[in-house]
């Protein structure tokens, strides 16, 4: 990802005193990674965020963001200001048949568990822990070929459902899944309704990592796994009509693309 430098100078006399790093594509479903004085209180969008110890902190946009992120940056008393503007993207159409019909619309018998899986998945992206993971590249998370992306429309045994939010990974069942950077695991769990079995990693600051449709969950709650730590293996538990890995990456509720963040094979 190449470096954007942004200077929201209006007076070169402040040049010494304040900096502006971002890190990332300004698009939709991008992640950008800032840096700014460490000594800086930043706000995006009015409300205050954290940065870590050397100034860094993280915004992105969603799929259907179209207006500019405004960053709030006071140094000393002085306040920058800049938007940030997402560019718009073009995304695909996907049509998947042959699902079962229960995972396509699912009967009233299992609400309750869809139900007490968003609990769960919701409670794992609610960490907002003071930890620099985030600060690594990232790796692929396993081998394979790339049968689904991120944004796209998808139209299920022919019916538009809501679109993809995730990098799909097609490989052949048990093949290794690793972590894409270090992080602590906050679920670790299987036979989801929808995902089956579901591993999100969180890498401070918000922003998570989420693993799903594995064969095997290979780690716990709470452990702390090192970049390229085999997670789990790839499977087609939940909705699934084929072995694949669904790869998404949050920010708080901010969904991002996978994509976006890795080099290109």
């Amino acid at each position: 990802m190449k470096l954007l430098i942004l200077l929201l100078l209006s007076q070169s006399a402040f040049a010494d005193d304040y900096f502006l790093n971002l890190k990332g594509k300004p698009t939709q479903g991008g992640l950008i990674i800032a840096q700014t004085n460490a000594s800086a209180q930043v706000k995006i969008n009015g409300k205050k965020t954290l940065i870590n110890d050397d100034g860094y902190f993280m915004f992105g946009f969603g799929r259907f963001d179209d207006k500019p992120v405004k960053l709030a940056i006071t140094v000393d008393g002085i306040s920058y200001q800049s938007n940030i503007l997402p560019t718009m993207r073009k995304f695909p159409t996907e049509v998947i048949n042959g699902l079962p019909k229960n995972k396509v619309n699912p009967p009233a018998k299992v609400y309750a568990q869809i139900k007490a899986d968003n609990v769960l998945v919701a409670k794992a992206r609610s960490f907002v822990d003071k930890r620099d993971d985030f600060l690594q590249p990232f790796i692929w998370p396993a081998d394979g070929r790339v049968s689904g992306v991120y944004g796209s429309r998808r139209i299920l045994n022919g019916e538009p459902k809501r679109p993809h939010y995730g990098m799909d990974i097609a490989n052949k069942t048990g093949t290794k899944v690793v972590a894409p950077i270090a992080g602590v695991v906050r679920l670790a769990q299987t036979g989801m309704y929808y995902t089956g079995g579901t591993i999100i990693i969180d890498h401070g600051y918000g922003l998570t990592t989420t693993f799903m449709h594995l064969s095997q969950v290979n780690v716990e709650v709470g452990s702390h796994v090192s970049q390229g730590e085999k997670i789990g293996e790839i499977g087609m538990t939940g909705r699934a009509t084929g072995p694949h890995l669904d790869w998404r990456i949050n920010l708080g509720k901010t969904r991002l693309d996978p994509q976006l963040v890795i080099e290109k094979k």
